[in-house]
């Protein structure tokens, strides 16, 4: 429901828009209606022709053969590009357009070849949505040469486009023979290096190797293992005879071999036969018995004769003890079982040794296996890249070969053109097109006239620029119900009195509900004397004032009209007194009261402007005029005071200060908005009374809503109620 309102507002809208600018906007109708048609219709017929290429991504042919399958790929460098943007492009482009101008010797009217530019601007090539097909057309006087123009242009972009997928495979085949050289050297170099590297390293193959050095280091280790175990039994062996002996195998050994000596066992039994001879004389002698000292002396000289002997013997390793060169049978077999075991130890520990260096290197060669695979790795790598990159150039050069030798496209024909029976744009499209520029400018017109035209239109625009109470609103007179009054170089329509001269209109009655309006407003406080302004001229104040105070004087009370605007008086017009004698006389003393007021109509006197003085503001802001508004109260029931527009002059706020209140008067499409809202800021600064807004001059036809339902019936039944011309005053 909300929607629909708002829509039926929007329309309403625009249709008064069109009622208040319809005049220029068929002015400008029919202009542009009139030179559209005749242009339209006195040019020369045109024909279209039309073509249609299909699009693959890539071509059949190569499709078929697997070969050359990139080139010519249409695929966009952008993602969301599309490749047959590019290649409407192509096709416009300045090579083919000139090969087609050339080809079919196209010209202008003065004979000269069409360029390019020309060209293009009856070109048009379109991809249809949804398709991979590009519509070619060509615009032209001439429907034979159309066809042919759009014929000769597709399949000038078909050979272009072999030229170029042939010229790619033939760069490529370039590009690769230039290659195939030196990826060749790079192979051979690759292999020499990897060759050289398993000759310097007497590598066969290092994975046997590896395994086989695995197991034989794991053999010798078993090996290691068995001879250690033999090595410590012979060990704990040779250690239990050496203490069964009591000596080491070198001192058994040494003793063994000085026994056997016939001198040595000579001197040993000498020796004991002293040894047993001097233990008697010790039984027999004293100590220091001469037999006994005898005895040792003889001991002790073959003592030393036995180490003489044994040392020219045995050398440095002669036995300290040489007592102990006399062995038993049993010591000497405990020496032999020595001497046996001693050399099965040295023999195992030979063999220990032994196997620990081999076991050294083998580790040290499976250590170094790895670094080994490292190198011969990164060898054999490099050889298989440069051996793959040597072969792909070898199978694109190939192929490069008979991509070359190829007649591939992406595009084909599908549609070719023909020669078209009938020209574009038949006269009641034309007639349409006419009333559709038309119809814009009209359109155009309406716009710029309401964007330059700032006046508050409508009374929904005035009361909501204000913001103020709505008192009354006034229908529009006709212009012919007006005299015509010049003041100096202007000249301004003077209104009538309606209520006075058709007090049964329905204009009288819009001044009766205007002054109820007023009466309520004061309910406690009764309004005595207000200000009647604008805020520009020509807003219809003077004629608000008059009315008003009209309808006072008919309800019986005892009005005063007060023209304060001594810019430019027009009171004493609207009721047809003199102007010689008025408010400014009385403030300068250069009259009386009483002769200053003017008879209008019963119950209403008329105190014009008088003479024009050099500066009214300082006459009205003064003591006397505040004196004559307290006599106005003192000699009459209400008071109006028609004063100049606010955004003019300082009259009305001096007066409005001194009023009850201002009575604001607004013509819709006089005043605007700015001068609307600079005349309530300068009311408001000053701490006027705004009783309210009159809305005068409001058109019936030019309102969104029907503000006057009487509006159809006055302008019919009730027109005979106004008359043409003022009825005389009564004087009295």
């Amino acid at each position: 429901m909300m929607e629909s309102r708002e829509a039926s507002t929007g329309f309403q809208q625009y249709w008064l828009m069109l009622k208040r600018r319809w005049l220029p906007a068929s002015i400008a109708f029919s202009a542009i209606f009139a030179l559209t048609a005749a242009g339209l219709l006195m040019r020369k017929p045109t024909y279209v022709a039309e073509g249609k290429l299909q699009f693959r991504r890539t071509s059949p042919t190569s499709s078929l053969t697997g070969l050359g399958t990139e080139i010519g790929q249409l695929d966009p460098l952008q993602y969301q590009n599309s490749p047959l943007d590019t290649e409407a492009e192509v096709m416009r482009s300045a090579p083919i357009t000139t090969n087609t101008i050339n080809k079919l010797n196209l010209t202008d009217q003065e004979g000269s070849l069409l360029s390019p530019h020309q060209f293009l601007g009856q070109l048009s090539v379109r991809n249809i949505p949804g398709t991979d097909v590009l519509q070619v057309t060509y615009k032209d006087r001439n429907p034979e040469r159309a066809a042919a123009v759009v014929n000769t242009l597709m399949t000038s972009y078909l050979e272009n486009n072999i030229v170029n997928n042939r010229s790619a495979a033939a760069a490529a085949r370039k590009f690769i023979e230039e290659q195939l050289p030196q990826a060749k050297a790079t192979l051979q170099e690759r292999e020499s290096a990897l060759r050289a590297f398993r000759e310097q390293n007497s590598i066969v193959s290092l994975t046997e190797e590896k395994r086989t050095a695995v197991d034989t280091a794991a053999d010798i280790q078993r090996q290691i293992n068995t001879i250690q175990t033999q090595l410590a039994d012979a060990q704990a062996q040779s250690a239990l005879l050496q203490k069964q002996l009591g000596r080491g195998l070198q001192q058994a050994s040494t003793a063994t071999t000085a026994s056997q000596l016939p001198v040595v066992q000579e001197l040993l039994a000498e020796i004991q036969r002293v040894e047993s001879q001097l233990a008697i004389d010790r039984g027999r002698f004293q100590a220091d018995h001469p037999t006994i000292a005898a005895s040792e002396t003889r001991k002790a000289e073959l003592e030393r004769l036995l180490q003489q002997r044994v040392q020219g013997n045995f050398g440095s390793n002669q036995p300290q003890n040489l007592r102990g060169l006399q062995l038993s049978p049993y010591e000497q077999n405990l020496t032999q079982d020595l001497a046996r075991s001693e050399a099965r130890r040295l023999g195992l520990d030979s063999q220990l040794t032994a196997l620990s260096n081999l076991q050294t290197a083998y580790t040290q060669k499976l250590n170094g296996i790895p670094k080994l695979e490292q190198q011969q790795g990164d060898l054999e790598r490099e050889r298989d890249t440069t051996q793959s990159t040597y072969s792909l150039l070898q199978q694109r050069y190939q192929e490069a070969r008979i991509a070359e030798n190829q007649n591939a496209s992406n595009a084909s024909i599908i549609s070719a053109a023909f020669v078209p029976p009938e020209p574009v744009g038949s006269r009641q499209l034309l007639i349409l097109a006419a009333l559709l520029m038309g119809g814009l400018a009209a359109a155009a017109t309406i716009y710029i006239l309401e964007a330059r035209d700032k006046s508050l239109k409508t009374v929904d625009e005035a009361k909501r620029v204000f913001g103020l109470p709505l008192l009354g609103i006034i229908p529009a007179l006709k212009k012919s119900e007006k005299t015509v009054v010049r003041h100096g170089e202007l000249e301004r329509a003077t209104p009538e009195v309606v209520v006075w001269n058709a007090p049964r209109s329905p204009f009288s009655a819009v001044y009766r509900m205007l002054q109820a309006n007023l009466k309520f407003l004061s309910s406690d406080k009764e309004l005595k004397i207000i200000v009647v302004s604008s805020a520009v001229p020509k807003e219809g104040k003077s004629t608000v004032a008059a009315n008003l105070a009209a309808t006072m004087a008919q309800s019986g009370r005892r009005v005063l009209l007060v023209d304060a605007d001594m810019h430019h008086p027009v009171q004493h017009h609207i009721w047809e007194t003199t102007n010689q004698t008025g408010l400014s006389n009385l403030l300068v003393g250069q009259a009386e009261f009483q002769t200053a007021i003017q008879f209008a109509m019963p119950n209403l006197d008329v105190l014009p402007a008088g003479v024009t003085p050099p500066n009214p503001v300082a006459l009205l802001d003064s003591q006397k005029m505040a004196a004559l508004m307290t006599r106005f109260t003192e000699n009459y029931d209400f008071t109006i005071i028609d004063t100049p527009a606010i955004n003019v002059d300082a009259e009305a706020p001096i007066l409005g200060k001194m009023a009850d209140g201002v009575v604001l008067v607004v013509r819709p499409g006089v005043s605007d908005a700015n001068n609307a809202a600079l005349a309530k800021q300068f009311l408001q600064q000053s701490n006027q009374n705004i009783l309210g807004l009159v809305i005068n001059g409001v058109v019936p036809e030019n309102e969104p809503q029907s503000y006057y339902y009487f509006s159809q019936e006055y302008n019919t039944a009730d027109a005979n109620l106004v008359p043409k011309a003022v009825q005389p005053k009564i004087r009295k």
